[in-house]
């Protein structure tokens, strides 16, 4: 019985080898798209994002305001427009994302006790980037500016400047970007897509073996004999473990030397980040190897790719809360093993858990590795049956024909 596995494995392992594209999309790109993604994301943050400015106060505060806000890494004050018609035209072009608008009263409404002066902020939504760099910059401005404001309005009410500023300064904070010390999109984006990344690439290339097998009419693996829940059995357990070995070892590049390689979040140990990948990457298998069932031609499994990516990131909650879906769509993310093994492998790597600590996410992926194999399992029993019957039935059939003529002989 164990050379029957053996056979399969290494079978498997042959179609894999010598298929050129398989060996393209197994080895090739999954370990090329995380250079990728650190390329396009390497400075983290963008910088010197250009901004117009409409000064209509033209007062010495707002051009502090300006001063102190052109300071900050990631805006540059690049065109200064008598009229927000004229800033809104280079908002239209692309050449500024951000807009800011000083009224004529903003001076008056600063030296006013009981005044409230205001500040317009337009900022472009093409990337939510640029708006996140403008928008926090000039918040952290206008933040300290008020704190400033405050004090000056203290004094003139005749407190001492010691007390208005303990005053001002009684709730003190301290920023801390917690997990992301550069607070930037790369270290938030890339370890989600390193285990996006093991999925799709595996699940692209089981379907093209797949489609390739039905495209050519291929029988690559016959059960045949007495006990044909265990031939199927042979062939599941083959297939599977020729698939774990490769990509365990990749998940292993992945996950355990990436984040190190490029300086990402990597404070979880790295023992329980490889013990959490085997159920992820059983899971996977076995989802691939169901989804594989209804590929009829070698490029279905690109279309898979292309359209099922950024889907299965929405539904597992990595760029929108999970909380804010309607709950239809949480169950189908619970369909997929990328759900649960992106947030397990990001509590482990980036927040430091522990693997007791990601048992919800551990437990899920067993299970899922159990009913997706059990799944293909029964779809493939009954079919090796169906084909029993078929071929029984053929050869019943040339039987009676020969029959016949030796009797009309």
């Amino acid at each position: 019985m164990g050379s029957n596995y053996t056979f399969v494995f290494t079978r498997e392992l042959k179609r894999i080898f010598t298929d050129s594209g398989v060996m393209l999309i197994f080895f090739i790109a999954t370990l090329a798209y995380p250079l990728i993604y650190k390329a396009m994301y390497y400075n983290e943050r963008i910088e010197d994002i250009p901004v117009a400015v409409v000064d209509l106060s033209q007062s010495s505060d707002s051009r502090e305001f300006l001063h102190k806000w052109n300071a900050a890494p990631d805006v540059k004050l690049t065109h200064t427009c008598a009229s927000m018609a004229e800033a809104e035209a280079l908002l239209k072009d692309q050449k500024v994302h951000g807009i800011i608008f000083f009224p004529k009263d903003f001076a008056a409404q600063l030296a006013d006790p009981l005044g409230q002066a205001h500040i317009s902020l337009y900022c472009d939504m093409s990337s939510f980037l640029y708006m996140k760099g403008i928008y926090l910059s000039c918040n952290q401005v206008m933040l300290e500016s008020m704190r400033n404001i405050q004090i000056d309005r203290y004094e003139d009410m005749g407190m001492d400047k010691e007390f208005a500023w303990a005053l001002v300064q009684d709730a003190p904070y301290h920023e801390t970007a917690l997990f992301t010390p550069t607070g930037g999109y790369g270290s938030f984006l890339i370890p989600a897509v390193l285990m996006l990344i093991l999925h799709q690439t595996m699940l692209f290339g089981i379907c093209m073996l797949a489609g390739t097998a039905r495209e050519e009419n291929k029988v690559i693996y016959r059960t045949v004999g007495k006990h044909r829940s265990f031939g199927v059995l042979h062939m599941v357990v083959g297939r599977a473990l020729a698939y774990f070995v490769i990509y365990y070892a990749l998940a292993a590049i992945l996950v355990g030397f990436f984040p190190r390689l490029f300086d990402l979040p990597h404070i979880g140990d790295i023992g329980d980040i490889l013990r959490f990948n085997v159920p992820y990457i059983l899971a996977c298998i076995g989802f691939s190897l169901c989804v594989s069932l209804v590929i009829r031609n070698r490029e279905s499994g690109l279309v898979l790719l292309i359209s099922t990516s950024l889907i299965f990131i929405f539904l597992a909650g990595v760029s929108w809360p999970k909380e804010m879906m309607p709950e239809i769509w949480r169950l189908a993310a619970c369909l997929l093993p990328y759900t649960f093994g992106v947030h397990g492998f990001i509590h482990i790597n980036s927040m430091g858990a522990t693997l007791e600590q990601v048992e919800w996410e551990y437990v899920a992926l067993w299970q899922q590795a159990l009913w997706y194999f059990a799944i293909y399992y029964i779809v493939m029993y009954i079919s090796s049956r169906r084909q029993e019957k078929i071929a029984n039935s053929q050869k019943l059939t040339a039987n009676s024909s020969f029959e016949e003529r030796v009797f009309e002989s």
